[in-house]
């Protein structure tokens, strides 16, 4: 996979605006802004998954989530109206906030309109890195923040949350998930929504 000086610059200015997440979470025993760790896991995990990933592909998943604690789930309405109206600004909001740093950065139109067009995930199932990006998404859901999410809801919307993840995936990306370090109470979860 191909590093750029520039690429390394746009990874320090997204996490610089991660930065100023409130939120924190602790992981092997350090602190980080929440968006922070995501990004870096996001990049971790798209390295080990496409070792061919394109530079807009490997900004897009540094800066999935950026400043997202600026737009709060429940600033919306607590129904599936209000969370898809949430969903449909913070694509906006990531791309606008993207674009700004890119081209600050110096990068070019073609690669900025590339990353706008990933943020907002168009053609999924039809554009292969949109689809190597929802894959690298599922992946560090189910790793990091599905056993979490299921210890905090009903059984029933948590093999509803995982039936949807695994429809979005691609082949590879539900063999690499079969593959993660998870809990047995994960795995169990996994494949009881699998079977049902």
């Amino acid at each position: 996979m191909v590093t750029t000086p520039k690429l390394l610059i746009a990874f320090q200015r997204f996490d610089d605006a991660n930065q100023k997440d409130p939120n924190t979470e602790v992981f092997q025993g350090n602190t980080y802004p929440k968006e922070v760790l995501y990004g870096i896991r996001m990049s971790e995990r798209l390295n080990s998954f496409d070792l061919e990933a394109s530079e807009a592909l490997q900004l897009t998943a540094r800066c999935q989530h950026i400043c997202r604690w600026e737009i709060p789930r429940d600033a919306y309405e607590m129904n599936r109206a209000g969370y898809l109206r949430w969903r449909q600004e913070l694509k906006k909001f990531h791309v606008s906030k993207a674009s700004e740093i890119l081209e600050e950065v110096g990068y070019d139109k073609k690669t900025i309109e590339k990353v706008k067009f990933l943020l907002q995930k168009k053609q999924l199932k039809k554009n292969e890195e949109t689809q190597v990006l929802e894959d690298v998404i599922c992946l560090v859901f189910l790793e990091f923040y599905f056993e979490p999410f299921a210890q905090k809801h009903p059984e029933a919307k948590t093999l509803d949350i995982l039936q949807k993840t695994w429809v979005k995936m691609s082949l590879q990306g539900q063999e690499a998930a079969l593959k993660l370090p998870l809990s047995k109470f994960s795995k169990d979860l996994i494949n009881k929504a699998l079977n049902s």
